[in-house]
């Protein structure tokens, strides 16, 4: 049933392949968890069962948020059965789910972000580099303008077509989660960036066939998001800023951060980064603390007024 489920979130639904790998992880380590326990398999699993296995999660250190990804997969691998008529019951109705503690999203200083571009330009621009190494250090420049000036996240920055590149304008339509598109922008850098990383791979055939903008190196597919990650820390530790500290989606949130800490509207960002529910951007909201206080200091009439005392 597994296969089943899997098969209808991709024909109906339309899941990425990376939520469909997820899926079918944590439904085979669940159904292998309830067939050790005699329950006989997934399909056939009563509440028991199910809080047993997330107890046994929870015993095994996996963090609420880990606990509560596996219970979200659960409850819609049931609700396939239940509407499919293969189970009359829902097991998960009466499950809670784990209670998480959401962190701030980890992102770094203007001042950071700053070196980090001025770095990969820096290399991107040096002479003595063999054409391969050339190519390198103009991508991860190219990836990293592109990062901050998009919010992109990794997956759809590696299935951005070249044609972006053809056009002029500020904006270009970006595919996000669901299938759902969005309108996203491009900063002067972050083309000229693109541009010339391409203009090196144009003495390759292979590269004009190839549709994506960030090829691999057999021009096959998209380049690994694992390579771009590599680099990006490399480039990171070069100008001082801790491997653990950087990441592509690090750069996301540096996106949205230094928007939200120069007055960007936080709707407009939710649109930017392609958030379904304003509750998912409202994350950001910690760096507008100290210029909402300083602005209703200055200009709330009760706030002036004890001022004045």
């Amino acid at each position: 049933m597994i296969e089943a489920f899997l098969e209808m979130m991709s024909a109906e639904r339309g899941a990425a392949l990376n939520t469909l790998q997820s899926y079918r992880r944590d439904l085979e380590d669940a159904d292998r968890f309830l067939r050790a326990r005699g329950a006989g398999g997934l399909h056939a699993a009563q509440t028991a069962d199910l809080s047993a296995y997330l107890h046994g999660l929870e015993a095994q250190g996996f963090a609420a948020s880990s606990q509560a990804r596996r219970l979200s997969a659960l409850r819609q691998f049931f609700r396939f059965l239940f509407a499919e008529n293969v189970r009359s019951d829902n097991p998960t109705g009466v499950i809670s789910s784990p209670k998480k503690q959401r962190g701030l999203p980890r992102h770094l200083s203007m001042e950071a972000v700053s070196r980090l571009l001025e770095t990969a330009r820096r290399e991107a621009l040096e002479g003595k580099k063999s054409p391969a190494q050339a190519r390198r250090t103009a991508r991860t420049h190219a990836i990293v303008e592109f990062l901050y000036a998009t919010g992109l996240r990794i997956s759809e920055l590696t299935r951005l077509p070249a044609t972006i590149l053809h056009r002029e304008e500020p904006f270009f339509m970006v595919k996000g989660k669901g299938g759902k598109e969005r309108l996203v922008p491009l900063s002067d850098s972050a083309r000229h960036a693109g541009q010339a990383y391409r203009m090196l791979l144009e003495g390759d055939e292979r590269a004009r066939q190839c549709p994506f903008l960030f090829p691999d190196d057999s021009f096959s597919g998209p380049v690994a998001r694992q390579v771009l990650a590599r680099d990006l820390k490399a480039t990171g530790a070069r100008c001082g800023i801790a491997a653990e500290s950087l990441s592509p989606h690090v750069l996301r949130h540096a996106f949205a951060t230094h928007l939200l800490e120069n007055g960007a509207d936080l709707r407009v960002v939710q649109q930017l980064l392609g958030h379904a529910d304003i509750s998912t951007t409202q994350i950001y909201t910690h760096v507008m603390d100290e210029r909402l206080h300083a602005l209703v200091s200055a200009h709330h009439p009760l706030a002036a007024s004890g001022n004045r005392q």
